[in-house]
């Protein structure tokens, strides 16, 4: 692997093949395991299957398991803005949490050490490949039907606030959609997968409206997306 100032160690995977598309986005997710030695040896072993590019743990340590010029494990069966294989178009990282599950203690707010240990790392990478920030993504979002990771508590905030996702639109012109399937259509076009819808309404509000992730397609949300679809028209989410 090459040298990366940004990487402290190492922790080669096999859980990798060949690339088939160029990088044009970076998902997040969280490991969901602890301690975060015991996700890294799930990560490394070829009988899981699974992996990641990186693993930043909650003291801020950043681990490398695969190259990123290789194609990671760690999307599963999942979809973006068309793209089907996320695998061969990202670069994964993995955030060592608790996540959701009760037996790691719940789910809590992410460590401001491994927030800032993944502000650089991101900002390289964005930067490197031209990664719109539309296409900083968490797993929720290009697996709605699977995952629900990073989850409603994860900083994205204070990520755009360096650029490296999109922030919460300001809301300029309210609610335009005349009914559910008006949504549902926009929020494909948007990219989400709608095989499941109500999951991902749910993904989208994890998102976009993470104090209240109820399923329901509300005004309020309908007002975010459409203003999402309106900044990207505009060319605004570079």
């Amino acid at each position: 692997m090459t040298f990366d100032p940004l990487v402290h160690r190492e922790c080669p995977s096999p859980n990798w093949n060949e690339r088939k598309l160029p990088i044009s986005m970076v998902v997040l997710h969280y490991t969901e395991m602890k301690p975060v030695e015991t996700a890294l040896e799930r990560m490394c072993d070829p009988a899981a299957e699974v992996s990641a590019h990186y693993c930043i743990t909650e003291d801020g340590e950043v681990i490398r398991l695969v190259p990123e010029d290789k194609r990671a494990w760690h999307a599963g069966a999942s979809c973006w803005r068309g793209v089907r294989d996320v695998n061969s178009a990202s670069v994964g990282i993995e955030l060592d949490h608790p996540g959701h599950a009760p037996e790691n203690g719940g789910y809590r707010p992410f460590a401001e050490a491994q927030i800032e240990a993944l502000v650089p790392l991101l900002n390289r990478i964005v930067r490197q490949y031209d990664i719109p920030r539309a296409n900083v993504v968490g797993h929720s979002d290009v697996a709605p039907a699977r995952k629900v990771d990073p989850g409603e508590l994860f900083p994205w905030e204070w990520l755009a606030e360096y650029r490296l996702c999109l922030p919460t639109p300001k809301i300029e012109l309210g609610d335009p959609f005349d009914n559910d399937g008006a949504f549902m259509l926009a929020l494909e076009r948007y990219g989400y997968d709608i095989t499941d819808q109500a999951k991902a309404v749910e993904a989208f509000q994890r998102r976009w409206r993470p104090h209240r992730i109820d399923g329901v397609i509300d005004g309020e949300i309908r007002a975010i997306l459409f203003q999402l679809l309106l900044d990207r028209d505009r060319g605004a989410t570079r």
